[in-house]
């Protein structure tokens, strides 16, 4: 068994109201930064987890995201990187 690092992106879907990223781009709109046309805020976590291989590291991630850490109602997730720890 070999440990992998995983980065996990979750972020709102796309087309739903996000109020915390809506504050955080009006922020920036008052300070002066116009060119900002949207923020979407999500959570960045990074699990350490133990498979045969990467493929089976990554495969187990997306389960452990479908299940628990992703609402799939009101969120998408990415794996952002797999790297041996």
């Amino acid at each position: 068994m070999s440990r992998y690092k995983i980065a996990v992106q979750v972020v709102p879907r796309r087309g739903l109201l996000d109020p915390q990223g809506k504050a955080v781009a009006d922020a920036l709109h008052s300070l002066g930064f116009s060119n900002v046309a949207s923020v979407y805020v999500g959570r960045h976590m990074v699990l350490e987890v133990e498979a045969a291989d990467e493929g089976t590291a990554r495969e187990q991630t997306n389960r452990m995201c479908a299940q628990l850490l992703a609402n799939p109602v009101t969120e998408d997730f990415e794996i952002a990187s797999v790297l041996s720890a």
